[in-house]
C-alpha cells in the first residue's frame, strides 16, 4: 500500500464519519420529539447513502478505464431516492381520515440527501441540511 491509497480511505472513512453523525443529530431530535424512527434509523440511512455514493463515484473506475464502457454514476443515485422513497412510503399510515408518518417519511428521505451529499464530498451542504 502507498501513501496516496492510505490517504484516500482515509478521506472515504471521513465522509462515512461525518455522515453517520450528522444522521445521528438528525435522529438525536427525532427521538427527542418521541418519533418514529430515531437515532440509528437516521444513522444507518446517511450512513448507506453516504456508502453508496462512494461505491458510485469510486468503484466502478477499473471499468471505466477499459474501452467501449461508458458508466453513469448519476444513475446509482437515482436509486437511493427511489429506495428511499419506497421506505418511507411504509411509514406512512391513514387511519380514520389522519395521516400519521408523513413528516418521518420525509425526514428519513432528507437524511438520505445529506448522507449522499456527503458521500459526494459535499461537506458544506450536507452539514448545512443537518442543521
Amino acid at each position: 500500500m502507498n501513501d496516496t491509497y492510505l490517504i484516500t480511505q482515509i478521506g472515504l472513512l471521513l465522509r462515512l464519519i461525518v455522515a453517520g453523525v450528522c444522521g445521528f443529530a438528525i435522529g438525536y431530535e427525532r427521538k427527542s420529539r418521541l418519533k418514529e424512527a430515531g437515532v440509528r434509523t437516521h444513522m444507518i440511512v446517511a450512513l448507506g447513502a453516504a456508502l453508496i455514493m462512494i461505491v458510485s463515484k469510486y468503484g466502478f473506475v477499473d471499468v471505466v478505464q477499459l474501452k467501449g464502457y461508458v458508466l453513469d454514476p448519476s444513475r446509482i443515485a437515482a436509486q437511493i431516492v427511489s429506495g428511499i422513497g419506497f421506505l418511507g412510503a411504509g411509514m406512512i399510515f391513514v387511519r380514520k381520515q389522519a395521516i400519521n408518518g408523513l413528516t418521518t417519511a420525509a425526514g428519513v428521505w432528507t437524511t438520505a440527501g445529506v448522507g449522499m451529499a456527503i458521500g459526494a464530498k459535499l461537506y458544506f451542504i450536507g452539514v448545512s441540511a443537518t442543521v
